[in-house]
């Protein structure tokens, strides 16, 4: 079996809805699903808040290439444009670990190489696993205790259905 964590995140559009589609698109996989956060945009901040959200997925037959793949087939589904670095999107699909693989190939970066710096990310994983390792860093929660939390909201008015 192979295990990820997926980074899901939407500043463009129906945010919530592109979330729930992504959740939709991985039903099959899906072990756990973080409730949803509102947050600043991180990198190009001049740009609308995103919702973000972490799910647990796990396969027989998926690897961290196929997680990848996965992603960037709902992104596109989701009508994702890429005309910048860390500009606005309808939706983003990042793969944060997959089984402790570690890799620095130009596609595949893991972990993902923002996840110790974003609390975006930690905080909803922190949710759904709060004994989860960060391969090379060491317990989540060890690694959001050198963070700030200020401007993570989360909405408990928006739930992801799985």
């Amino acid at each position: 079996m192979t295990r990820a964590v997926l980074s899901l995140g939407s500043n463009l559009g129906d945010r919530f809805g592109f979330l729930q589609g992504a959740v939709t698109g991985l039903k099959e996989y899906l072990r756990a699903v973080s409730p949803v956060y509102e947050t600043a945009a991180w990198g190009v901040e001049d740009q609308p808040d995103f919702l973000n959200a972490i799910v647990v997925v796990d396969a027989d037959d998926v690897d961290e290439w196929g997680w990848l793949r996965l992603g960037q087939r709902l992104e596109n589904e989701a009508g994702r444009v890429r005309t910048k670095h860390w500009g606005p999107r309808t939706l983003d699909v990042d793969v944060v670990t997959v089984d402790g693989v570690t890799s620095e190939h130009p596609e595949l970066s893991l972990p993902h190489p923002g996840t110790p710096e974003r609390a975006t990310v930690l905080i909803p994983w922190l949710d759904v696993e709060p004994d989860a390792v960060l391969p090379g860093h060491g317990p989540i929660a060890a690694v959001m205790s050198g963070l700030s939390a200020e401007g993570v909201r989360r909405r408990d008015d928006l739930r992801l259905e799985w």
